[in-house]
C-alpha cells in the first residue's frame, strides 16, 4: 500500500494538470493557501453580481411590485461604470502613494464602496415600493445611489484584485492563475445563489434586510481577509516623482494599430442578444411559471453553471488551435436553442424546459465570450494588451448595459399593449411582453452570426503557440 501511494498521487496530479486550467496554478511564490485567499475577493463580487442580477430584480418586481423598467435601469446602472474598468487598471499600475502600495488602495476602496451601497440599498427599495409620491421619489434616488455605489466597488475591487494576482504569481503561472480567480467567481456566484434561494425562501421584508447586510458584512470579511498581507510595500515604485506615461498616448498607439470594427461590432450585438433578458429570466419563471422566490434564484446558479461549461468547452477547443472566430460564432449557436426553450417553457407549462434554456443561456454566453475575447487579445499590439481588452470590455459593458434596460422597457411598453387586446386576442396573455424580448434576442443572435461570419472566412494570422485560455485572460 506505502508502494502505490505515490504512484496514484502522481497519477491524480497529472490527470489535474491535463484537464484543469487551474490545476497547476500554485507555485513557490504563491502556495495555494495564499492564492485560495486572494481568491474570496472574487467570492465577494459573486456574491453582489448575484443580488444586482438576480435576486433583487425577482424581489423589486414580484413582490415589491416595482414596474420592470425602473428594476432594469437600476440594474444596469452598474455597468456603466464597467468602461472604465480600462482607466482603473491604468491608474493602479501608476499609482503615487508613500506607503508603497498600488493595488490596495483600489481594492479597500472597492469594498467599502460594495459595503455602503448594500449597507442602504434594502431600505432603499422598500422606500421605493411605497404609496405617496415623496416616497417613490425618494426610493428612486436611494436605490440608484446603492446600485451604483455596488456597481462601482465590485468593479474597482475586481480590476485591482486581478492586478495584484498578476503582480505577485509567476510570470509562468499568471494564466493558470487567473483561470482559477474565475472558477471561484463562478463557484461564489453559484454558492451565494443557493444560500439567498434558501434564505428567502419564506419572504418577507425583514428578512430581505437581514440578508442583504449580511452579504455586505460577509463581502467586507472576505475581502480583509483576501488583502492580509498580500501586496508587498515598494515606495520606490509608488513614488510621485517617478516619471508615468499618459493614458492618452497608450489610447493612440491603440488606435492606430488597426482593430477591426467588425470584431467590436459582433461583440456589442452578441452581447445584448445574450444580456436583454438578464432581469427578466426570474419574473418570468415567477410570474408566468409559478415559480417560488428559492427556485427562481436557483436559475442564478443554473445560469452560472452554464456559463463555467462554455469556458470549459472553449477552453478545450482552443487549446488544440480551434478558430476563436469560430468558437464565438458556437455562442449564438447553442443562445439559439436556449431562447427557443424558453420561449416554448410557457405555452408546454414546463419550468423543466425553462431551467434547460437558462443553463442553455450561460453556456452560450461563455462561448461567445471567450471566443471574442481571444480574437481581441489576438488585435492587441505588443504591451497594449490591456487597452485592448479593455477596450472589448467597454463595448461589452456599454452593450450590456443597453440591452438590459431596453430590454425591461420592451417588456412592460409590451404587456400593457397586450392587456389591453392592441395586440390581439391571441397576444392578449402576461407572456407576450417577455416572449417578445426573447424573440428579439433571437434576431440579435442572428445578426451577430452574420457580422462574425466573414471572420470566420478570412484568413488570419495563425498564433505559433497554442492559446492557454481556460478561464484565463477573461477580464469579467
Amino acid at each position: 500500500m506505502t508502494r502505490r501511494a505515490p504512484s496514484i498521487a502522481q497519477g491524480w496530479m497529472q490527470l489535474g494538470s491535463r484537464f484543469l486550467p487551474f490545476a497547476d496554478a500554485a507555485t513557490v511564490e504563491l502556495p495555494l493557501s495564499r492564492l485560495m485567499r486572494l481568491s474570496l475577493f472574487q467570492v465577494s463580487v459573486g456574491i453582489s453580481v448575484v443580488l444586482l442580477n438576480g435576486t433583487l430584480n425577482r424581489v423589486m418586481i414580484v413582490e415589491l411590485g416595482v414596474p420592470s423598467w425602473l428594476v432594469a435601469s437600476m440594474v444596469a446602472l452598474p455597468l456603466v461604470f464597467a468602461p472604465l474598468r480600462v482607466l482603473i487598471g491604468f491608474r493602479s499600475d501608476n499609482h503615487r502613494s508613500v506607503l508603497g502600495w498600488r493595488r490596495v488602495p483600489y481594492i479597500w476602496m472597492g469594498t467599502l464602496l460594495q459595503f455602503g451601497g448594500l449597507a442602504i440599498m434594502p431600505f432603499a427599495l422598500l422606500v421605493l415600493s411605497g404609496d405617496s409620491p415623496g416616497q417613490i421619489i425618494a426610493g428612486r434616488i436611494g436605490a440608484a445611489v446603492a446600485f451604483l455605489l455596488v456597481g462601482a466597488g465590485l468593479h474597482t475591487t475586481q480590476t485591482a484584485g486581478l492586478s495584484l494576482a498578476t503582480d505577485i504569481a509567476p510570470e509562468a503561472s499568471r494564466p493558470r492563475v487567473v483561470a482559477f480567480l474565475y472558477v471561484m467567481l463562478m463557484l461564489g456566484m453559484m454558492a451565494s445563489a443557493l444560500a439567498f434561494g434558501a434564505l428567502l425562501a419564506n419572504f418577507s421584508e425583514m428578512r430581505l434586510i437581514q440578508v442583504v447586510q449580511g452579504a455586505a458584512l460577509l463581502e467586507m470579511l472576505l475581502n480583509i481577509a483576501a488583502l492580509w498581507k498580500q501586496e508587498a510595500r515598494n515606495p520606490s515604485r509608488t513614488s510621485p516623482n517617478r516619471e508615468r506615461p499618459l493614458f492618452s498616448e497608450s489610447w493612440r498607439r491603440f488606435q492606430q494599430s488597426g482593430g477591426s470594427v467588425r470584431v467590436l461590432v459582433a461583440v456589442g450585438l452578441g452581447t445584448a442578444g445574450f444580456t436583454m433578458q438578464d432581469i427578466l429570466l426570474e419574473p418570468y419563471g415567477a410570474e408566468i411559471l409559478h415559480l417560488t422566490v428559492g427556485e427562481t434564484t436557483a436559475l442564478t446558479a443554473l445560469f452560472a453553471a452554464g456559463t463555467l461549461a462554455g469556458f470549459g468547452v472553449a477552453a478545450r477547443f482552443l487549446g488544440n488551435g480551434a478558430d476563436p472566430y469560430r468558437i464565438a460564432a458556437m455562442g449564438p449557436l447553442v443562445g439559439l436553442i436556449a431562447f427557443s426553450s424558453v420561449i416554448f417553457s410557457a405555452p408546454l407549462a414546463s419550468p423543466l424546459l425553462f431551467r434547460i434554456g437558462t443553463t442553455l443561456i450561460g453556456v452560450g454566453g461563455g462561448l461567445f465570450a471567450v471566443g471574442t475575447l481571444t480574437a481581441a487579445m489576438a488585435l492587441a499590439g505588443d504591451g497594449e494588451s490591456g487597452l485592448a481588452l479593455g477596450t472589448w470590455g467597454a463595448v461589452q459593458a456599454t452593450a450590456a448595459g443597453g440591452a438590459i434596460a431596453v430590454g425591461g422597457a420592451i417588456r412592460d411598453l409590451m404587456s400593457g399593449l397586450a392587456s389591453q387586446g392592441h395586440l390581439g386576442v391571441a397576444l392578449a396573455s402576461p407572456a407576450t411582453g417577455y416572449s417578445i424580448v426573447y424573440h428579439i434576442e433571437l434576431g440579435l443572435l442572428f445578426a451577430t452570426l452574420a457580422v462574425i461570419g466573414p471572420l470566420v472566412r478570412s484568413r488570419h494570422p495563425v498564433p505559433t503557440q497554442k492559446p492557454k485560455f481556460g478561464i484565463a485572460e477573461f477580464p469579467g
